[in-house]
């Protein structure tokens, strides 16, 4: 998803456990081209390594079990799957799950498995009701609590300091970048729409976006991941949040070599972390043809959201919209911490043997 990575701090780590030593330990710095590893070949039961400075060494294959040890468990600590990225065209065959199913261990593991997959999911022939909503979430872990309170239940109002409780339109966007710790997931249940009509719903694949970025502007993309950008909520009477500090608008996790988290509301966004003019307009540059990525129409995903049809998302990855309408709605749903949600996943998907091997550390 993403150009190949240089030489970090990680893979100073890998290094280290195939000497067995750490840098550190050895007193010595490692340079990243003299560190990079050219050619490895098999030797008497050894290995034989090529590094780019001409220096060979010889290791015992225990060398590289345990390295190989050690990144499975990585992988299983942070619930790494692999992702599918998706289009429009994903309305051909949506992903959802069944309401009695998820009432299951095999039903819920099957749901956070998708979740993590995808992105989102729908919950099919939900009881219309904020109660069986709430309950579905806190089956998957805790609610959060913001200045909006926790579970929510709302109709539109156009006074509302959020548009999100207004009948406006909604560009595509992502909760809570005010948030130091934004929302993992998100829930969206329309339990009724009278006397109107609208308010059609929309996803983006961030992670699909991310990645056409790199291709098409590879420079664009590392402004994205490198430049941080500050954001605010202060439209509600004694509130004023910002997060820790400023965030760039994709995170990018260099030792799986990919994104993990999108953050993009231009309705919240503050400001800039710059104060160099060309840096500042490369910024703006490199936004505007995210902006463009995420606003073609063969990356958003369209649907009308119907009372019994239950919508969970992932709030780092994809971007969700909403055209405008007319009448009143009534929607509930709430927020579940990024943590909690990847435990859940955890719990139903892995094995006690590969739950225990991602929490032991060696």
């Amino acid at each position: 998803m993403s150009e190949r990575r240089d030489w970090t701090a990680e893979d100073q780590r890998v290094q280290g456990l195939i000497t067995h030593q750490r840098a550190d330990e050895r007193g010595m710095t490692i340079h990243p081209e003299a560190g990079r590893i050219t050619q490895i070949h098999t030797v008497n039961d050894a290995f034989e390594v090529t590094f780019a400075d001409g220096h060979k060494s010889s290791y015992g294959s225990e060398g590289f079990s345990a390295i190989n040890r050690s990144l499975d468990a990585d992988v299983l600590r942070t619930g790494t799957v692999m992702m599918h990225l998706w289009q429009s065209v994903i309305e051909r065959y949506p992903p959802k799950v069944q309401y009695d199913s998820v009432q299951t261990g095999s039903g819920m593991a099957h749901l956070m498995s998708t979740l993590r997959q995808f992105g989102f999911c729908f919950v099919s022939n939900t009881p219309e009701t904020p109660e069986a909503t709430k309950a579905l979430l806190e089956s998957i872990g805790p609610i959060r609590n913001t200045h909006y309170g926790g579970f929510y239940d709302f109709t539109s109002d156009l006074s509302s300091k959020d548009t999100a409780y207004t009948s406006e339109s909604l560009e595509p966007h992502t909760d809570n970048t005010y948030f130091t710790d934004p929302a993992g997931l998100q829930a969206l249940h329309l339990l009724s729409h009278t006397e109107g009509s609208g308010g059609k719903s929309s996803l983006v694949d961030g992670f699909a976006a991310a990645h056409a970025l790199s291709q098409q502007d590879p420079e664009a993309y590392r402004i994205l991941c490198i430049t941080p950008v500050f954001a605010h909520a202060s439209g509600n009477e004694g509130i004023s949040i910002q997060p820790a500090q400023p965030m760039p608008v994709l995170k990018f996790d260099a030792f799986i070599n990919q994104i993990t988290q999108v953050r993009w509301n231009n309705a919240d966004r503050a400001g800039v972390f710059t104060q160099v003019g060309e840096q500042m307009e490369a910024w703006y540059r490199a936004a505007a043809k995210w902006d463009a990525l995420i606003s073609d129409p063969k990356n958003q995903y369209w649907f009308q959201l119907k009372p019994g049809m239950l919508l969970i998302f992932d709030n780092s990855r994809v971007l969700h919209g909403r055209s405008a309408f007319t009448g009143k709605r009534r929607m509930c749903g709430g927020y579940i911490n990024r943590d909690d949600y990847i435990s859940k996943y955890r719990m139903t998907n892995l094995s006690k043997e590969e739950i225990e091997a991602s929490t032991v550390t060696g």
